[in-house]
């Protein structure tokens, strides 16, 4: 199973320029380049415009000038607060259908809320990764994605993992220094195997989850333990949560999932036997029912039954063996 193109949240058109986050006076020129650009994210959400009237949404990038000048002008509420709580610098824009920002250089700002309440008042232009993401271009999809990515992070490790004492960021953003002792902290991602497995008849397994809602259904899946092969997790995954040995394990895609810090690796599988198939059963813990679905009977089961959104690399496989959109899917849940 090979989609066309990639799964939403892996979509990029963005230089990252690893190489320019250790220069020490790259973000006094950021601030000076008139062509440079704020990607502004509050709560995990960033501001999003409309260039022309009923077209799809954009990342409302402003220059760095612009953004520093309105901070400046009303301070923020917080006596003593810091407006902007975070500077990370995600690299250069590579030329997308014409973008006016090629070769620009961005950072994310995180905003304090009284600093994105004078950027923006008005609450509907906040949008989440989850619901933007499949209506924006890749180099917005990618720029977004990152910004989360990197943001979580850094609200993750305030304080050193060795000795406790708060850490400050380095590398424009992409490292974090120990006040204590000097050392180092990167950003960590967590590696999860997400499976798509098929009967002899092709139907798909599929399973709702203790968190979910009821009558929500997704691939199965699961985090990647120490010292195990992902092809290994995905045998052990499926057998713990659906009693189920399955068979031609085979890589499909990955994407970032970061809520808050993971990398959803995709996989198909194939139940070993129809026996095998027949017997599934959940295990009754994480998974509370399993069932599986033909074409057919996943088409009729909407819109009473809930599959993964379209953000999700869930959506983005079940649609691809599906054989095109699940309209009804709600959207904005499961990885």
């Amino acid at each position: 199973m090979r989609e066309s193109t990639p799964p939403p949240l892996a979509r990029a058109h963005l230089d990252r320029d690893g190489v320019g986050r250790g220069d020490a006076a790259r973000s006094g020129r950021f601030d000076a380049d008139p062509d440079a650009r704020v990607l502004l994210l509050h709560d995990a959400r960033a501001l999003l415009t409309e260039r022309v009237e009923g077209a799809p949404p954009v990342l409302d990038l402003r220059s760095p000038a612009e953004v520093s000048s309105v901070i400046a002008a009303a301070g923020s509420a917080d006596e003593g607060a810091a407006p902007v709580v975070l500077r990370v610098y995600l690299g250069r824009a590579l030329d997308d259908e014409g973008s006016a920002y090629a070769g620009a250089p961005i950072e994310v700002w995180v905003l304090d809320d009284a600093s994105a309440a004078l950027l923006e008042p008005e609450e509907a232009r906040w949008a989440g990764l989850r619901q933007a993401a499949p209506m924006l271009s890749d180099r917005d999809a990618g720029l977004f994605t990152q910004a989360v990515a990197i943001s979580n992070w850094h609200r993750s490790s305030a304080f050193c993992p060795r000795c406790g004492a708060p850490t400050e960021p380095i590398e424009s953003g992409w490292s974090r220094r120990c006040t204590n002792d000097g050392g180092q902290v990167f950003p960590r991602t967590d590696a999860a195997v997400i499976v798509l497995v098929t009967d002899a008849d092709d139907r798909v397994l599929l399973g709702s989850n203790a968190m979910w809602q009821s009558n929500r259904f997704s691939l199965l899946a699961g985090f990647v333990e120490p010292g195990e092969s992902l092809e290994s997790a995905v045998v052990r995954e499926v057998g713990e949560e659906a009693g189920l040995e399955v068979v031609d394990v085979t890589y499909v895609a990955s994407q970032p999932w970061p809520f808050p810090a993971s990398l959803m690796l995709g996989f198909t599988a194939r139940a070993v036997s129809a026996e095998a198939a027949a017997s599934a059963v959940p295990d009754g813990e994480e998974i509370l029912e399993l069932r599986w679905f033909s074409r057919e009977e996943l088409a009729a089961a909407l819109p009473e039954v809930g599959f993964p959104g379209r953000t999700s690399i869930a959506g983005w496989m079940l649609e691809a063996w599906f054989g095109g959109p699940i309209e009804a899917s709600p959207q904005g849940w499961g990885a």
